[in-house]
């Protein structure tokens, strides 16, 4: 019973032993190659090379946006498969690096300045766009405008620009003004017009890309006083003469060496204008003058002289003693009187040698006795110059 147990256990290593030799090398051979697999493995993985691809090749896009007053500082702006700003410089030209391949927008802005073409569309494939892509930039220009009001004083007013540009305009029948095509920058208005003042007198306009509006004015009118002018002739009896202004207001003056005068700050009114000087008479006598508005000038006058004639009085002794007489002299009827003689006169004539052409003299007599008493005016005469 116990070999028999024993011979049963022993049996499966029999069976092994009966394996083929076969067999038995390619469990062998499985053994050896599973650990030169695992080490082949982890001697890829720790000591292979790591190779990156190369860079994207990249591009550039460029151009000019003349004149350079417009393109000088522009801003470029680029959309697309890349967004990107840059600036030109002060020649207008401009570039944008590192572009990849694709389809892009370049659009130039400069405040004051509209372009043309406003934008452009270009295309990036495999080289740099240094051609073709260029702008012209043109000034905008914007306007001032305003209201003088009332249009009583408005209407018709002068309206000077000074500054960055200079321009005169005029208002119309309302008041209105405008100035156009001007560009940015800072401006003074002016209004004017005879007879107003302004409130304010000036205004200063800037414009920065836009027009301007309502550089209003309000007009006052003012108190507007004028001249009345004119010369004498001959310059003989123009010189030194005197010319009276009678009418809405009162003035005289003395006319210059060569016979011109001017009466100044004159209201509107009628005016009378009437000259003299001793030894001549004029023509006309005098001139009515009406000022509406504006200076009145050329109110001339011819001076004639006066040729020197002489007239002769006589009379009645007086019946009382006398010492001797006084004789007396007006231009006016009545008086009052100049003395003629400057020492008493003892004969009945006397001869008046200072008469004058044209002029109407009337004469009167007195008498004085030994106590140098005179007497009364006689009775008057009157002598008339002809004109030769």
């Amino acid at each position: 019973m116990r070999r028999e147990t024993t011979e049963h256990h022993l049996n499966p290593f029999a069976n092994s032993r009966r394996m083929s030799s076969r067999a038995r090398s390619a469990l062998l051979l499985a053994g050896i190659l599973a650990p030169l697999a695992f080490l082949w493995g982890c001697s890829g993985i720790v000591t292979g090379q790591n190779i990156q691809p190369p860079p994207p090749q990249t591009y550039n896009i460029s151009g000019t946006i003349s004149p350079a007053a417009g393109g000088g500082g522009a801003t470029v702006t680029l959309r697309g498969p890349a967004n990107a700003t840059t600036t030109a410089n002060s020649s207008g030209n401009f570039t944008l690096t590192g572009l990849a391949n694709g389809t892009y927008t370049v659009t130039p802005s400069h405040a004051g300045y509209t372009f043309n073409p406003s934008s452009l569309s270009v295309t990036v494939s495999g080289a740099n766009i240094i051609t073709g892509l260029n702008f012209t930039a043109t000034a905008q220009t914007f306007n001032i405008s305003g209201t003088i009001s009332p249009p009583t004083g408005g209407s018709g007013a002068t309206v000077t620009l000074s500054g960055a540009a200079a321009a005169t305009t005029t208002a119309d029948g309302a008041g209105n003004y405008t100035f156009t095509g001007l560009p940015n920058g800072t401006y003074a208005v002016t209004p004017s017009r005879a007879g107003y003042t302004f409130n304010p007198n000036t205004q200063t306009a800037t414009v920065s890309g836009a027009n301007v509006t309502a550089v209003n004015f309000t007009a006052t009118a003012t108190a507007q006083t004028y001249n009345i002018s004119g010369t004498i002739s001959l310059t003989a009896g123009g010189s030194g003469a005197t010319v009276t202004l009678s009418g809405a207001a009162s003035a005289t003056t003395t006319t210059s060496s060569s016979g011109s005068y001017t009466f100044t700050g004159l209201a509107n009114g009628i005016y009378t204008v009437t000259p003299s000087n001793t030894g001549y008479t004029f023509n006309p006598t005098s001139q009515n003058v009406t000022i509406s508005g504006s200076n009145v000038t050329g109110v001339n006058f011819t001076a004639t002289a006066q040729v020197a004639h002489s007239a002769t009085l006589s009379w009645i002794a007086s019946t009382s003693t006398v010492a001797g007489y006084n004789i007396y002299r007006s231009s006016v009827s009545g008086g009052p009187y100049t003395k003629m003689n400057s020492m008493l006169y003892h004969l009945l004539t006397y001869t008046d040698t200072t008469a004058l052409a044209g002029q109407t003299y009337y004469y009167v007599a007195t008498s004085m006795n030994a106590s140098n008493v005179e007497s009364s005016y006689s009775n008057e005469i009157s002598a008339t110059i002809p004109t030769p």
